[in-house]
């Protein structure tokens, strides 16, 4: 018989919340100290490449080696893609490293950092009925950790439904 281990849904929010204000620092420290790039810089050095078909945005992105990138707050869960390159991704549970080919599933309320070793492309699929960027942006980007497709999740935690 195998023996489960309990999660205390406490400690878990707890955990999301302390690694959020700390890549929230992370992400504030960047901007005082101008770590990182303009949109306009970003659109030149990371170019992105939107497709829309029968009910799904496929968004893809380049980016190239050496680079950190504080990724939006993510409100469904969704299918990403490693297509080319190895990355290494900072998550509440530590470092994960990436090497293509490799396909995970995002989760409600990710937000992660991500430190690209080679150069990489990575793809993301939205399944939506929303016809333009910045719609489906607006349908699957949270503008911070409040929102409520994002507090629902860890309501389910804490009534310990997942």
């Amino acid at each position: 018989m195998k023996s489960s281990k309990l999660v205390d849904p406490e400690d878990t929010i707890s955990k999301l919340t302390t690694f959020r204000d700390k890549v929230a620092e992370l992400e504030k420290k960047g901007y005082n100290e101008n770590l990182w790039m303009s949109d306009e810089e970003q659109k030149k050095t990371n170019p992105l490449k939107h497709t829309f078909t029968d009910g799904c945005y496929i968004r893809e992105i380049f980016t190239p080696a050496g680079q950190i990138i504080v990724t939006k707050i993510h409100k469904k869960d969704h299918p990403f893609f490693l297509m080319r390159g190895e990355l290494s991704i900072l998550t509440e549970d530590g470092v994960v490293n990436l090497r293509a080919p490799y396909q995970g599933i995002t989760k409600v309320g990710t937000k992660r950092v991500i430190y690209t070793h080679t150069d990489c492309i990575f793809t993301t699929v939205h399944a939506t009925d929303k016809l333009t960027v910045d719609e489906v942006e607006e349908d699957v980007i949270a503008k911070d950790f409040s929102d409520p497709l994002i507090t629902a999740k860890e309501f389910e935690l804490l009534t310990n439904k997942i």
